[in-house]
């Protein structure tokens, strides 16, 4: 496990680098997520290695929140000035990752189902 937990710190330092070499305005830790996503598609999808470390992590994805919380009452002020444009980011990119999630699930279901309905296996 902590060899999958390796990889998956290692593809976010490889986002961060790349954006800071580039000297790109967008996040780095996003843009290693997207590189591994790239590298799984590549490999047919994660092993069950990789699944289990990466359950583990979103297991335990509520610590996370901790230092969000912090940061909400260390900002109040600029949270009150800006409240708004902040509700609205957040409620327009929550429904659009819905809505994604959604396409890609249902494109990934219409192509695991062969011409009469029935679901193909990987090995197919």
């Amino acid at each position: 496990m902590l060899a999958q937990l390796l990889l998956i710190m290692g593809f976010q330092l490889a986002g961060e680098a790349l954006v800071a070499g580039l000297g790109l305005n967008f996040p780095g830790p996003l843009c290693g997520l997207l590189l591994l996503l790239l590298y799984l598609g590549l490999r047919g999808g994660p092993s069950g290695d990789l699944d289990r470390a990466a359950t583990s992590l979103v297991d335990h994805l509520g610590l996370l929140f901790v230092p969000a919380g912090t940061a909400i009452v260390g900002f109040g002020a600029l949270l009150l000035s800006e409240g708004m444009a902040i509700a609205a980011a957040l409620v327009l990119s929550t429904g659009l990752a819905i809505l994604v999630s959604g396409l890609v699930g249902a494109r990934r279901a219409r192509q695991r189902r062969g011409d009469g309905g029935e679901v193909r296996s990987h090995a197919a």
